[in-house]
């Protein structure tokens, strides 16, 4: 197996410093025990059930066969699931993970996307639009990582194109917040990270392989996600 944006009203980041990966087990249990924390594991290895929630499939996203077990493979031009559940609601700290192959295709994909469904503050009024997003920006023949969060008197983007990574192969992405610092990592090794003034989000929604406004497909496969209710340290991060 080989190793493996342009948004107008966003802001990147300085890079941070890296910190080591460690690859310990070959797979990922579906059943993780619990850690003090909330935590809840979705693993994609089938269409009818992920998470116990029963998914909303549009396009035609095929079960495969990989190093680590079955994930879900995703066309790029109309595959994608929807969930009636926020992971991450009510979190005042998080840590969103997630292990996946991407393979190239456009270059603005929004793969990942958790929405809260609040109403507009006011009559009349924009709603909030409060939400989490996995990116990636496909540059030639590499990818980089855009985290993205914002609600109620926040907005931050991690993405940094000078931090590339190959296409074709799998990789771990997190982003985290510890009630301080939002930060993104790939394969264990921190991206970049923000001050971030976050207040924790509502019930709602996810959408996998596209944003929820059915925006950016997604070419690759996903494997599993995390979403634990407190900032992991990488040592703790799910394994490749």
């Amino acid at each position: 197996m080989k190793p493996i944006f342009h948004l107008p009203r966003r802001r990147l980041l300085t890079s941070g410093t890296a910190s080591a990966l460690c690859l310990l087990t070959p797979g990922i249990s579906r059943a993780i025990p619990q850690s003090p924390a909330q935590q809840k594991v979705w693993t994609f290895d089938r269409l009818d059930i992920i998470g116990g929630l029963v998914p909303h499939i549009e396009g035609h996203p095929s079960v495969i066969d990989t190093p680590f077990g079955r994930a879900i493979e995703f066309n790029g031009i109309d595959d994608a699931l929807f969930l009636d559940e926020h992971p991450l609601a009510g979190a005042s700290t998080f840590t969103f993970e997630a292990i996946f192959r991407p393979d190239g295709g456009a270059f603005a994909q929004r793969w990942f996307h958790l929405a809260s469904d609040e109403a507009a503050p006011l009559p009349g009024a924009k709603a909030l639009n409060t939400r989490f997003l996995f990116e990636i920006r496909v540059p030639d023949r590499s990818w980089y990582l855009d985290a993205f969060t914002t609600g109620e008197g926040y907005k931050q983007t991690l993405a940094f194109p000078d931090k590339l990574h190959p296409l074709g192969t799998w990789h771990h992405v997190a982003q985290s917040f510890d009630g301080v610092t939002y930060r993104s990592y790939v394969n264990g090794i921190l991206q970049g990270e923000a001050a971030l003034n976050f207040k924790p989000q509502g019930q709602g929604h996810a959408s996998v392989g596209v944003r929820m406004t059915r925006q950016d497909y997604f070419h690759g496969a996903l494997r599993q996600a995390r979403f634990t209710y407190e900032a992991l340290p990488p040592e703790q991060f799910l394994k490749l």
